[in-house]
């Protein structure tokens, strides 16, 4: 994966930049010798390393209005980081740039039961969200397979979704305001504690914009009552398009379950022998949960039960209580600790429309043999958000790159059937040369020239979502005017 050159100039002003940085900052809120911005060299995406310029660590919107406004001034990028879960290289930094990290800005600010909304500092966990509000019967609903480490900041960053999309949506679906800071140090609000905003829909386009457009320090989001109770049921099969089929003929059929969850056998196995959930050996297997009264989970499990044991099914076990529940999803919440325990692997999300599932099960199938490289598939399955994990040996000559192609084949894919090439982890530097296989030029044109508008200088996450060569010119012009 090619990244930029980093700038000369910048790079032997490091001293200079460090101490205006701590000029604005507390002593400990500046990292830069090298040893120590190490642990910032990249994010879940750990193929791909580099060292920043250095990190800060502010604590409050002004802290990182007064960064950015310094770093605006001296022309240095800055890299938004969350938690640094991102699996798209989303956080990965360039050498001449500053990562801000938004870990100390981790606080409640406000919580509105009556009207269902919280308002929370963008570094605090999305699982700890629902911590807060869980003692009076409320949840945020995004549920990310990270949720326990990821910070609502990257949530927002990548539109993050998880398990329970299907009923709940991803983070645009419960995000009601942010608190944005521009390039150039300017704090603005956008949306709030409302169900819509006046104008234009400028938190649809902040939502999902990689840190492109600013950094995001605050949040309002929606809380939501638990529901009365939620059942989930397992279904093996004997082949992954059978399952594939079995969940759209469930979409089909009008049920919303919360979650439709799809493991295929590579996964089945290494969670077993990781999590020991008590899975059965099969090749493909479901997970489907719905929420509600005892009498609608009933109804709903009924009809689901009756479109499995239409496709054959080699098992099928509803949870008789909330232990069995908890089992069922064990293995699922543990898939991918369970794959790396195992392997190096690259974990895609292309989204597809429910109806081609079997068909890009099994060219995903056809693919892997091709290139030599297995696949396991673990994903959303009720919103076609997939999944799958290329298994490769980073320490082989030639593997990652191997992996690479086969990941570039699998994404195009699903673009040719009618999906995207993301789905919640981002774009970030590893889909970014794939873009035009999504978007004509004249699309992405108009993209660009959004981040014209909210960063001029093209300071904000280099290197990311667009094309390196055109992302590379668009700076380049951007130096030349000024």
């Amino acid at each position: 994966m090619e990244m930029p050159v980093p700038n000369a100039d910048i790079l032997s002003r490091k001293d200079r930049i460090v101490a205006l940085l701590r000029s604005v900052l507390p002593a400990d809120a500046v990292i830069s010798e090298e040893a120590e911005t190490r642990a910032y060299e990249c994010d879940a995406l750990t193929a791909y390393k580099c060292p920043p310029l250095a990190v800060v660590l502010p604590a409050s919107t002004q802290e990182v209005a007064d960064v950015l406004k310094l770093c605006h001034a001296e022309g240095v990028p800055v890299v938004p980081r969350g938690s640094g879960t991102s699996l798209a290289g989303g956080a990965l930094p360039t050498a001449d740039s500053v990562i801000l990290g938004v870990a100390r800005m981790n606080e409640v600010l406000d919580t509105d039961y009556d009207n269902r909304v919280i308002r929370v500092q963008t570094g605090r966990t999305n699982l700890s969200v629902t911590g807060a509000v869980e003692e009076r019967d409320f949840f945020y609903a995004p549920d990310p397979s990270s949720q326990l480490a990821c910070a609502i900041a990257g949530n927002i960053a990548m539109n993050s979704g998880g398990a329970h999309c299907l009923k709940y949506g991803v983070t645009t679906n419960n995000l009601m305001g942010v608190t944005l800071v521009q390039m150039d140090g300017t704090i603005v609000e956008i949306g709030g504690a409302h169900l819509d905003a006046a104008g234009y829909d400028l938190l649809g386009l902040i939502c999902g914009s990689e840190g492109q457009l600013g950094v995001v320090t605050e949040a309002t989001l929606r809380i939501l009552r638990k529901p009365e109770g939620a059942r989930p049921v397992l279904i093996g099969f004997n082949s992954n398009e059978v399952a594939g089929a079995c969940v759209s003929d469930i979409i089909k059929a009008g049920i919303l379950p919360v979650a439709i969850e799809f493991m295929d056998a590579p996964c089945i196995r290494a969670t077993e022998d990781f999590a020991k959930a008590g899975y059965p050996d099969c090749e493909a297997l479901l997970i489907v949960e719905v929420e509600g009264s005892p009498a609608e989970i009933d109804e709903q499990l009924a009809v689901i039960t009756r479109i499995a044991r239409n496709h054959d099914p080699v098992e099928l076990r509803e949870a008789k209580d909330a232990d069995e529940a908890a089992r069922i999803w064990l293995g699922r919440k543990s898939a991918f600790g369970a794959m790396g325990s195992i392997n190096d692997y690259m974990c895609l999300d292309g989204t597809i429309p429910v109806s081609e599932l079997p068909y890009v099960l099994r060219r995903i199938s056809e693919m892997s043999k091709e290139f030599g490289l297995d696949v396991a598939n673990v994903f959303h399955a009720g919103d076609g958000n997939m999944h799958p994990l290329i298994l490769f040996d980073a320490n082989k000559p030639g593997d990652l790159e191997t992996c690479e192609a086969l990941g570039a084949e699998i994404l195009k894919l699903c673009v040719e059937v009618g999906g995207c090439l993301t789905g919640e982890h981002g774009v970030g530097i590893e889909k970014r040369d794939l873009m035009y296989d999504q978007y004509a030029a004249g699309d992405l044109e108009i993209q660009m020239a959004v981040k014209d508008v909210f960063d001029p200088k093209w300071l904000l996450n280099p290197a990311k979502v667009f094309p390196l060569a055109a992302s590379q010119d668009r700076r380049s012009v951007a130096l030349a005017a000024e």
